[in-house]
């Protein structure tokens, strides 16, 4: 392949990674608290062995997730919950805390509060959330604070990501901080409702045919430069 064609490549290389991504995006419309994921592109320039003489290169070099915040539909569930504003939800995996906006939690056996898979929700000082199983009301108020009976015993422990680009995405709405964190001050926990996907399929439809043009684009100038090269080789082959 020649230099044309690896330029080419690394184009469409990036292109099948931005159309993988749209893809998740339709794919999670309905995802409770899903965020929007993007692709960020760079440009390599590389020195050729000629004077003066350099190419440039695309690479899709890392995602990231839009930070606009996602409508709020009311569901009246107890522990239905959504973020007004900034901060995540911490939870507690195998591999550790992780972050989340997704709001819809239930109760399990042991009566501890936990997500849809099963990972306990964690308060303030980054322990579990227990509530007895013969509680008869249920409250969360603005700042996190949960009661049970009009008796306070807890406060979900809403956090800010320090730097948004260590910020990594794991199984959909669970997220990875490698910057740390830091408690949300001003963050509003509402009761009895649960955050939408931020995505407009819209949006998204029209940037997934975009982007596969693009591509089909990009296919058609790698043919024509494998056809070109064939009819050289072809006549060099016949003139020698």
């Amino acid at each position: 392949m020649d230099l044309a064609g690896y330029v080419a490549l690394t184009r469409q290389s990036g292109l099948a990674k931005e159309l993988q991504s749209v893809a998740n995006n339709i794919a999670n419309l309905s995802t409770t608290g899903y965020r929007r994921e993007g692709v960020i592109f760079a440009e390599e320039v590389q020195a050729l062995p000629v004077e003066g003489g350099s190419v440039a290169m695309t690479e899709a070099r890392a995602r990231y997730a839009d930070e606009l915040q996602g409508a709020l539909q009311e569901t009246g569930g107890p522990l239905d919950l959504a973020i007004e504003g900034d901060g995540y939800f911490t939870v507690m995996t195998p591999q550790g805390e992780r972050l989340t906006r997704a709001g819809a939690f239930t109760r399990n056996a042991d009566g501890t509060i936990v997500n849809p898979d099963g990972r306990p929700l964690l308060d303030e000082g980054g322990g579990e959330i227990v509530i007895p199983f013969e509680a008869r009301n249920i409250g969360v108020s603005a700042d996190g604070t949960l009661s049970v009976d009009g008796a306070p015993v807890a406060r979900i422990g809403l956090v800010r990501v320090e730097d948004q680009t260590r910020l990594f995405r794991e199984a959909g709405v669970l997220y990875r901080s490698e910057g740390g964190t830091t408690p949300v001050e001003d963050g509003r926990v509402v009761q009895g409702f649960l955050e939408q996907a931020n995505v407009s399929p819209v949006a998204e439809m029209a940037r997934m045919v975009e982007v596969q043009r693009a591509y089909e684009y990009g296919q058609k100038l790698m043919d024509q430069e494998d056809e070109r090269i064939r009819l050289v080789v072809r006549t060099l082959g016949q003139s020698a």
